[in-house]
């Protein structure tokens, strides 16, 4: 009987000495995200918006097309100078295009888009006007970039010479240039239009109104608008911080304005898994004093 006896008490000491292991509570985790979405650019070498009516038929043919034009971040490369028009010249290949060198390039990511175009010794022909050239530049150039963070930039150079139905002409900045030829039609340019917002930029070389009568190939006019060189961008979304949300708590009550704040814990050598480490010693000394009860009853019996 001793013997029990000694071994109840050990067991009970044991208990209450051992190191008591409790789940503490789930502590809340902060923490920023960054997130952004990619620009957007585009570029054109040439645009035409152009009705073509036939001699023959009183119809009106549309004349639209956009000659090696890219765009981002989904871009493809065109290269095609040659367009089809219906009822003009028996249906044959229509050559709107002739340039030694015809560049459109389109980037963009999550920090800057850019569109780029280049024209260089280049000739533009309508229909019924096989041989005399619309127009005709040493070379034209388009820039448009835009950058998170910075201001988007538009610029256009015009390099060299630029003529216009036959005629030499020299373009200004400050307003639009006509060019009339009796018999053949007219033209009105403006040259390097710009434009730019808070994070758009879109940059044109030339751009031409076109009304001509040439009365050949079966055409009795032409009228509509080009724009050579065009490159436009958006910048892309500035990073937006983002602040995970603390997960809830599970069985604690959301604290309000009338209760008083908690004691600070620290400052007395506390911490917030302190009740749950009182709580499990109280637990183990009621089982080793239940032990003893036990081993008393025994005994008496």
């Amino acid at each position: 009987m001793p013997a029990r006896r000694s071994a109840a008490l050990a067991a009970a000491a044991a208990l209450v000495a051992a190191p008591v292991v409790l789940a503490a509570p789930a502590q809340a985790t902060g923490g920023t995200g960054a997130t952004s979405g990619k620009g957007k650019a585009g570029a054109v070498v040439l645009r035409t918006a152009l009705d073509v009516s036939l001699l023959n038929k009183s119809v009106e043919v549309p004349l639209r097309a956009s000659l090696n034009e890219v765009r981002a971040p989904a871009d493809a490369d065109r290269t095609a100078l040659t367009v089809e028009l219906d009822g003009v010249d028996k249906g044959r290949p229509f050559t709107l295009l002739r340039a030694d060198a015809a560049t459109a390039r389109a980037t963009a990511d999550d920090r800057k888009a850019e569109g780029y175009a280049d024209i260089a010794r280049a000739k533009v022909h309508v229909p019924g006007l096989p041989l005399l050239s619309l127009i005709e530049v040493q070379e034209v150039t388009s820039k448009a970039v835009c950058e998170v963070g910075k201001k988007p930039v538009a610029e256009s150079n015009l390099l060299g010479s630029v003529t216009v139905l036959g005629k030499k002409v020299t373009l200004t900045a400050g307003g639009p240039t006509r060019v009339e030829v009796p018999g053949v039609g007219e033209v009105t340019l403006d040259l390097s239009k710009t434009r730019t917002t808070s994070r758009t930029a879109a940059a044109t070389a030339l751009g031409l109104r076109v009304a001509v009568n040439p009365l050949k190939l079966n055409v009795a006019d032409v009228q509509g608008t080009l724009t050579l060189a065009e490159a436009t961008c958006e910048a892309p979304a500035e990073p937006v911080e983002q602040e995970r949300p603390e997960p809830e708590k599970e069985g604690v009550e959301p604290q309000t304005a009338s209760e008083p704040a908690p004691e600070n814990l620290a400052e007395t050598g506390g911490s917030s898994t302190t009740p749950y480490l009182v709580g499990g010693a109280v637990l183990l000394l009621a089982v080793g004093g239940g032990a003893m009860l036990l081993v008393r009853g025994r005994d008496r019996s």
